[in-house]
């Protein structure tokens, strides 16, 4: 795995072994930045269920202004240092050990773009969603990897499913902002 583009592009990130580590396919990756390769530049992201960190390395590697990783798993903490270190990545980064759901009912923070990729068929995504939208800017994008047979909702707080994406076994959805409440 490493990343595709931008300031530390080619850097080989560190990730996780065993069952329960999904780090995201490079071609799904790129598909994903593909979709947003406009809207990042500048932005505020936030790498929920961050793993390895490696969406939010990518996001600042094409000039995401900052970045915040939260993870529960102390080492997918220490694996996203060490991948921010290696990357020279570590400016204008926040890393936290908290569970998902804990980071988004107390955050202030407010962000631009919001990658969840929590671990599957474990029903985090819908409560995340609804929990994410109040820190979201106005333009914001949250995009979110799921099994291809997992259902979300057509749309949660003032945000809907702009488009759907399917590789495989895995299933990216795209939200936006309703335009009403632009």
């Amino acid at each position: 795995m490493r990343v595709i583009t931008g300031t530390a592009r080619g850097r080989n990130l560190l990730t996780l072994e065993g069952e329960e580590v999904r780090p995201t396919a490079q071609r799904i990756k790129e598909a994903i930045f593909s979709a947003i390769q406009f809207e990042v530049e500048g932005r505020r992201v936030l790498d929920l269920f961050a793993g390895s960190g490696q969406l939010g390395i990518e996001a600042l590697s094409r000039g995401a202004h900052c970045a915040t990783f939260v993870d529960q798993n102390k080492s997918s903490i220490d694996v996203i240092g060490q991948n921010l270190k290696s990357t020279q990545l570590d400016k204008n980064t926040i890393v936290k050990n908290l569970d998902a759901m804990s980071f988004l009912a107390t955050t202030k923070d407010v962000f631009d773009i919001a990658f969840l990729d929590p671990p599957y068929n474990r029903d985090f995504i819908e409560k995340a969603l609804q929990l994410l939208c109040k820190n979201m800017a106005k333009g914001g994008v949250i995009i979110c990897e799921t099994p291809f047979s997992e259902d979300l909702p057509q749309s949660v707080g003032d945000f809907s499913v702009f488009k759907e994406y399917k590789y495989g076994k895995v299933k990216i959805t795209i939200y936006r902002e309703n335009e009403a409440s632009e």
